[in-house]
Formats: C-alpha cells, structure tokens, sequence
C-alpha cells in the first residue's frame, strides 16, 4: 500500500515542477512579449554616401559625410526662394521646423522678419550652391569637425546668387559655420535625427576661387 502512495506522491510532486515551469515560460513569454511590444518599429541607419568602400560601424553612429550631406540638403532647401522671397522664406521656414532647432527657428524667423522691413525680400529669387572643388570630398577635416557624438559643426562653401525680377543684383561667396545637433525626437516628421542649431559663428566672405581652366597659359620663355 505505501508502495502506491509513494508512487502518487511522487507524481504529485512532478505535476507541481511541471505547473511552476509551465508558470515560469508563461511569465518569460509575457516578457518578451512586452519587450517586442515595445520595440522601435523602424531603425535609422546612417549609410556613407560613397558606396565604393566597404564601411563597418555601429548602428547608431552618424558619419560626418552623412552629417554634411543632411546640413547642405537642409540649408540650401531653406535658401531656396523659386519665385517671391516674402512669401518663399517663411513658408520653408515652416515646411523645414523639424529639422531646426527651436532656438535656429526664432533666429531666423528675426532674420526673416530684418529682411522684409529692409526691402530685401520682395520679388527676390534666391538659391545657394555649392562651391566646386569645396565639397566635403575635397577635404573632409574641414567640412565636418566632430564636437561629440551628438554635436558637429559643418562649414559649408557655396555661391548664394540674388535675382530681382530678371535682374542678378547678389552674388556672393560665402562660408556657412553651421551647428549640427543630434535630436532623435519626432522620427515621423524628421527621420535623420538631426537638426540644425543655426550659426556655429558669423558667416564669412570668401575669397574668388581659381579655375584653372580660365588661368593663362604660360608663355614659352617662362617655362622651366
């Protein structure tokens, strides 16, 4: 008799390991289930825009070719005016918030602001370009200075040329130090994580580059 109670013992005591192990895979899937749950749905990875190399980082890092690529798409965007600058300004200062700070926003919402009561905007055409043989591939150290892992500075070389009505009445080579920040806040609206904290410093004229092709040729008796 004590055999067959020992044997009931026995799976008793199994059935109560097999009911806490069955608890505990329970719990661990509500875990994971959760953990899943809250997951990122999507995942910004920065990728170099030359693909002829190979690169290998970690997932969260931001290069500083893809730091320069974001400030010159935004920036040159934000100086764009097709048609009007008294209503092209404003309207990309708007279209443009989510990838400028709030303080970069009120800076140049002043600046905005400075230029109409000047006359500067009405029936302007505006647009920058880039500089070349100023591109970050020409000089990569210069382009982009890493501050930290969240914060660079970007100096951007371009052409910034005026137009009223048909007339060109500016052009001008000028330096953008522009301040990068790292801010991941509305992935929806801004999906590079980036945005613009306006100057680093003053921009700055700069001098008239050479284009070889329209130097002189040199003549024959000064030639080494």
């Amino acid at each position: 008799m004590s055999r067959f109670k020992n044997e009931v013992l026995r799976l008793e005591a199994h059935i109560k390991t097999l009911r806490i192990g069955t608890s505990a895979l329970v719990v661990l899937a509500l875990v994971m289930g959760v953990g899943w749950w809250s997951a990122p749905r999507d995942l910004t990875i920065h990728v170099p825009p030359d693909l002829r190399s190979g690169s290998t980082r970690p997932w969260w890092d931001v290069p500083p070719e893809s730091v320069y690529a974001f400030t010159f798409y935004v920036w040159q965007q934000l100086q764009r005016w097709p048609t009007n600058g008294d209503e092209d300004y404003p309207r990309n200062l708007h279209a443009l918030s989510p990838y400028l700070t709030p303080a970069c926003q009120a800076f140049l919402q002043q600046d905005y602001e400075y230029r109409r009561n000047a006359g500067e905007l009405r029936r302007r055409v505006r647009g920058i370009y880039e500089i070349p043989g100023r591109g970050y591939g020409d000089n990569p150290t210069l382009r982009v200075r890493t501050v930290s892992t969240r914060e660079w500075v970007v100096s951007l070389d371009v052409t910034a040329d005026e137009y009223y009505a048909s007339e060109q009445v500016k052009r001008a080579l000028v330096r953008y130090p522009l301040k990068v920040l790292r801010i991941d806040v509305d992935p929806q609206r801004n999906p590079f994580g980036l945005a613009i904290d306006c100057y680093e410093g003053a921009p700055q004229r700069i001098a008239t580059p050479v284009d070889p092709a329209a130097a002189p040729a040199p003549s024959p008796e000064n030639m080494p």
